[in-house]
């Protein structure tokens, strides 16, 4: 599974963290940056077009950190075929995937320590959509969102 991550300076050294200990299992990482960090940088310069991968389908999933993580979910769900969550537990990692095909997992990078973080992003890129007849339908109305009222 090819997977993409971004930061800014928020989640700057988290994703660093992440990176580093994420780059010794089997799925394949893009990194789209930030690259240094600068406590100048705005989450969109790189979670938008993390985001755009994402919807495109040129990565699988993504992980996204700023702050908060509330940033990063904002400007991912403004991309079509995004489907973008802040994740702050196991079970919403593991169950955004299966429920609701979550393709995006954003993190806060001020407010979970490493080891949760580590532990939410193997849980998010373990799980499996269930793609039940339930999760089609609703998942159907959460895309024609996209295309206008």
């Amino acid at each position: 599974m090819r997977i993409g991550i971004a930061a800014d300076h928020g989640g700057f050294e988290l994703k660093k963290r992440l990176l580093k200990e994420l780059a010794q299992t089997s799925w394949v990482w893009t990194d789209f940056g930030a690259f240094q960090l600068d406590p100048q940088d705005d989450y969109p310069d790189w979670v938008v077009p993390l985001a755009r991968a994402v919807g495109r389908g040129e990565v699988q999933r993504g992980v996204a950190v700023c702050g908060s993580g509330v940033g990063a979910g904002i400007a991912a769900n403004k991309i079509r075929n995004v489907r973008a969550a802040l994740i702050m537990d196991s079970y919403s990692a593991r169950q955004g995937v299966e429920d609701d095909d979550m393709n995006l997992l954003c993190l806060g990078g001020r407010v979970l320590g490493y080891e949760l973080a580590a532990e939410l992003v193997k849980t998010y890129l373990s799980a499996v959509y269930k793609d039940a007849e339930r999760f089609r339908r609703r998942l159907q109305k959460v895309a024609a969102l996209e295309t206008g009222p």
